[in-house]
C-alpha cells in the first residue's frame, strides 16, 4: 500500500511542471479572456460588468460576414494545400532520378522567415514594379497593370494564395512520411495482379494514409484559421475589409479601437468554434481507430 502511495506521488511530481505550465500558459489566460468578455474594459481607469452585451454586439450583419468569409478562407486554404501537397508527396515517393533534391527544394517556403516571404509576395503583386503584373502585361493576358491587392476579391485569392505557399512544404513532408510507412508487399502483391499506378494509389495509398490526411487538415486547420501574419502584413484586412477574418477583426477591434471587452469576447468565440473543430476531428479519428481495429 505504501509503495502504490509512492508510486502515485511520484507520478504527481513528473506531471506537477507540465500542469504548473499549462494552467499559466493556457488556462489562466482563458479564464482572464472569457471573465473580460463580459466588462467594457477598454483604456478607462474603471471597468464595469455589462453581461452579454459584447456577445450581443457580434452577432450583426457585419461580423457575421466576417465568420463567413473567416470559413471561406479556411476551407479553400486548407483544401488546396492539402490536395498539392498530398499530389506532392506522391510524386517526391516515387522512384526518379534526382528525387533527393526535389526533396530539398520543397523546403524553402518552410525554410524562409514568413515575415520575408509574405512581404516577397506582396512585392510580387504590386501593379507597378509586381513580377506577376509584369509576366501577364508582357504575355498578353492583361493590357495594364494589375494591382492585386487593391481589389477585395484578387485580395482575397492572393492571401489564400500566399497562405497555401507557406503551409504546402509541411503538409507535403508530413504526408510523404505516411507514404513511406507503408509496406512495399502491397504495392508489390498489386503491381503482381496487374494494378495501375492509379489504382495502387487510390486502393492502397489513400486508405493507409487517411489517418495521417485528418491529422494534417486539423493542424492546418487550426493554424489557418488563426492566420494573422499573412493578411496583416498583405492587406491588414482591405481593401473595404474584404479580407477581414475573424482573427483580423479582433485585433483591429481589442488593440486598433482599445475596447478589450469586445475583442475578448471574439476571442472566446473564435474558441469556441476551434473546440468545435477538435471535438468533431478527435471523434472522427475515433472512429476511424475503431474501424481499423476491426
Amino acid at each position: 500500500m505504501q509503495a502504490r502511495q509512492s508510486a502515485i506521488i511520484f507520478a504527481w511530481l513528473l506531471i506537477a511542471p507540465a500542469l504548473l505550465y499549462i494552467t499559466a500558459i493556457v488556462a489562466y489566460p482563458l479564464v482572464d479572456t472569457f471573465i473580460l468578455s463580459f466588462t467594457d474594459a477598454s483604456l478607462r481607469k474603471t471597468t464595469n460588468w455589462v453581461g452579454w452585451v459584447n456577445y450581443e454586439k457580434i452577432f450583426n450583419d457585419t461580423f457575421a460576414t466576417v465568420i463567413v468569409r473567416t470559413f471561406i478562407w479556411t476551407f479553400f486554404s486548407v483544401s488546396i494545400k492539402m490536395i498539392i501537397g498530398t499530389f506532392g508527396a506522391a510524386m517526391l515517393n516515387t522512384a526518379v532520378p534526382g528525387r533527393t533534391l526535389f526533396r530539398v527544394l520543397t523546403m524553402p517556403p518552410w525554410i524562409v522567415p514568413m515575415a520575408i516571404g509574405i512581404f516577397m509576395w506582396g512585392w510580387m503583386y504590386n501593379g507597378q514594379f509586381g513580377m506577376i503584373s509584369g509576366v501577364l502585361q508582357r504575355t498578353g493576358v492583361v493590357d495594364g497593370p494589375v494591382a492585386f491587392l487593391a481589389y477585395g476579391s484578387t485580395a482575397f485569392w492572393a492571401t489564400i494564395f500566399t497562405d497555401v505557399w507557406i503551409g504546402v512544404p509541411m503538409v507535403t513532408l508530413y504526408m510523404l512520411a505516411a507514404m513511406q510507412a507503408i509496406p512495399q508487399d502491397l504495392y508489390e502483391a498489386a503491381w503482381t495482379d496487374g494494378a495501375g499506378r492509379f489504382y495502387r494509389f487510390r486502393r492502397i495509398t489513400l486508405p493507409l494514409i487517411l489517418p495521417a490526411m485528418i491529422t494534417m487538415s486539423m493542424i492546418s486547420l487550426i493554424s489557418t484559421f488563426n492566420s494573422f501574419d499573412i493578411i496583416w502584413i498583405l492587406t491588414r484586412g482591405g481593401p473595404s475589409g474584404e479580407t477581414t477574418t475573424m482573427i483580423i477583426d479582433t485585433y483591429h477591434t481589442a488593440i486598433g479601437s482599445k475596447k478589450y471587452g469586445e475583442g475578448a469576447a471574439r476571442a472566446v468565440l473564435i474558441c469556441i468554434f476551434l473546440s468545435i473543430f477538435c471535438v468533431a476531428y478527435f471523434r472522427v479519428t475515433s472512429r476511424l481507430s475503431q474501424e481499423h481495429a476491426r
